[in-house]
């Protein structure tokens, strides 16, 4: 087979194929790095051999697929797998209707920064742009073929009556497979350096990918898990859509992915040994970062993993409630950790305001967060705001002097620290200074967009690769807030929790979020049962305080939650109820998105 080598970079454990593998290594009542939900018997299937007995007899195959699927090694293990059972098939790569890599470069490059190394635009363009009309449409079956395939990124725009099957990649797993070199993006020539492929699949390829792969959502007949090129796993359309409306109603819960950083701890690494240990640390949890998180199904023992828009893109009004003519099929809320444990300081930073990430990146909100301080040791702290005689032209003056000389910069006269304690939270929208400080775990509860960092200063520190970080100044200081400084910082800045509802055995606390932010937070505080509304809202939930959690929903669907699993409950699952089975005290942290009238003007377009 073709597969190149490496194809992968990374220390990180590739997903198995078999659900009895998966949680191994995880302690028996713990974190669960694989989280699975049941798509029931008979619905998925594994191996090259069990896909080629389903396609054999079809005529006619269009083969569609990710971005980042190794195209060259999946059809000639497809193909091997035909020709066992005696079936020649005609194989045509839509590739050859591509335009010439040049014309794509052109086509994309308003939407890449320029030199810059993080930062483009979204995509406004089809995946159909990426092709020779012409050329897509002569790319006709042949008739004397007992089996027609048309495979590729793309295939069902040549308009093939036929079967379609759709192979799905992680986009984890398709950033390791860049970083190995073993994929190009879409339309290009060679495959690039890891970060700039990732900015365009996050800018361009992505968008495109996207768009396409909602237009064929109702029509796929299989859909394929990609991931491991010689274990494949699928499934019929019609099951995973019965799947995904399943989920739709009751509950869900991502699979999370975790990756090292140059200022990253140790807390993640001690509390879950099932994942790979040979790494300098854990800075990053991608607890809910649903443009890049996966759902596994599973059945008959196997497990496939499919991208998070599928949920999105079956029903959007179902998962997000009132808030989905705002969103539309865009998640909105995002959960995540930093971990500093025997780490480093983050860097100082801000995000871009409303107007201005809509204006340079095309985002349809923008980055606001807050950090929830799930544990802290006893010196933690959170940098937050300006002290009150901020000078912004010395504060420019000490870091530009930073940047072009290497010297140090006295953080904390510029900005205000505070003690960090558990259960905590730190309110951060748009324009203001932060950086999470050293022992903590910040459960980072946020807007969506992830990327849209604008560091100032990042502690004279290099990156895993042993290069400076880029940094983002002039960015910084068209966005940051310089009238968020002295006491309006803790008094407006940092969360001041009440309780606003009680019952026996249990508490809301309100822990509110800033005016900006249109999401808030609430934290059930319990030792029996809590009954909760879902009130035409989706609620994001975490256990932060206890060993687990029962959730039942209103539906009968039931499932335990383990300390820092972080589940979703959708708007159509109506009402749920949370169970401390021990009746030891438990604390769930919620995230919801507010009542539309609540939320300041402009933070959504």
């Amino acid at each position: 087979m073709t597969l190149p080598t490496p194809w992968r970079k990374t220390t990180q454990h590739l997903m198995p194929a078999r659900a009895a593998d998966a949680n191994r290594d995880a302690p028996p009542a713990g974190y669960h790095i694989y989280p699975a939900h049941d798509l029931g018997d008979g619905t998925i299937e594994g191996g090259f051999p069990a896909l080629a007995q389903r396609l054999a007899g079809a005529g006619r195959v269009i083969l569609d697929g990710y971005p980042g699927v190794l195209w060259a090694d999946f059809q000639e293990r497809l193909d091997a797998a035909l020709r066992d059972l005696g079936v020649h098939a005609h194989w045509i790569d839509v590739a050859a209707a591509m335009k010439p890599s040049n014309a794509i470069d052109a086509l994309i490059a308003p939407f890449l920064g320029g030199d810059d190394p993080i930062f483009g635009t979204r995509f406004a363009g089809s995946l159909a742009d990426f092709f020779d009309a012409a050329a897509l449409h002569a790319l006709a079956p042949d008739p004397d073929a007992t089996l027609n395939i048309l495979y590729g990124c793309g295939a069902a725009l040549a308009g093939w009556a036929g079967t379609l099957v759709y192979v799905d990649v992680p986009k984890n797993e398709i950033q390791f497979r860049q970083r190995a070199g073993s994929v190009t993006c879409l339309g290009a020539a060679a495959p690039l350096a890891p970060k700039p492929a990732y900015k365009r699949s996050y800018f361009v390829d992505w968008v495109a990918a996207n768009r396409h792969k909602q237009e064929l959502h109702a029509r796929i007949d299989w859909i394929v898990d990609g991931q491991r090129p010689d274990a494949i796993t699928f499934a019929r359309g019609d099951a995973l859509r019965r799947g995904l409306a399943q989920l739709a109603t009751n509950f869900f819960r991502v699979r999370p992915w975790f990756e090292p950083g140059p200022w990253g701890g140790q807390w993640l690494r001690r509390q879950m040994p099932q994942l790979a240990q040979d790494v300098p640390n854990y800075a990053w949890s991608f607890e809910l970062i649903v443009p890049e998180n996966g759902l596994i199904f599973t059945g008959d023992g196997w497990l496939l993993e499919v991208s998070f828009d599928f949920l999105m893109h079956r029903d959007a009004h179902a998962i997000l409630g009132e808030s989905a003519a705002a969103f539309g099929s865009e998640f909105p809320i995002r959960f995540d950790f930093l971990d500093t444990f025997d780490g480093g300081n983050l860097s100082v930073q801000c995000h871009p305001r409303p107007e201005y990430i809509r204006q340079h990146f095309g985002e349809l909100f923008t980055q606001d967060e807050t950090y929830y301080i799930l544990e802290a040791g006893p010196d933690a702290r959170c940098y937050l705001g300006f002290q009150a005689d901020i000078d912004p032209a010395a504060f420019r003056a000490a870091l530009d002097d930073s940047f072009a000389n290497a010297t140090p910069v006295d953080v904390e006269r510029f900005v205000q620290v505070h003690p960090a304690r558990k259960h905590d939270l730190f309110l951060i929208p748009n324009g203001t200074i932060h950086c999470s400080g050293i022992d903590t775990l910040v459960l980072e509860i946020s807007a969506t967009p992830y990327i849209f960092t604008f560091k100032m200063y990042d502690w004279m520190r290099l990156d895993l690769d042993g290069r400076p970080r880029p940094l983002n100044i002039d960015r910084a200081f068209e966005n940051l807030y310089f009238d968020r400084k002295g006491a309006r910082i803790p008094a407006e800045f940092i969360a001041q929790p009440r309780v606003i509802d009680a019952g026996p055995g249990w508490e809301l606390i309100h822990q509110p979020t800033h005016r900006h932010h249109f999401y808030d937070v609430h934290r059930y505080k319990f030792s029996g049962s809590v009954d909760v509304a879902t009130n035409g809202s989706c609620h994001v939930l975490s256990l932060v305080e206890g060993k687990s959690v029962l959730l039942e929903t209103a539906n009968g669907a039931r499932q335990r939650f383990h300390f820092a699993e972080t589940f979703v409950v959708p708007a159509a699952a109506g009402s749920y109820r949370l169970t401390s089975e021990a009746g030891e005290e438990l604390h769930v942290v919620k995230a919801f998105v507010k009542p539309r009238a609540a939320w300041v003007e402009g933070v959504v377009a």
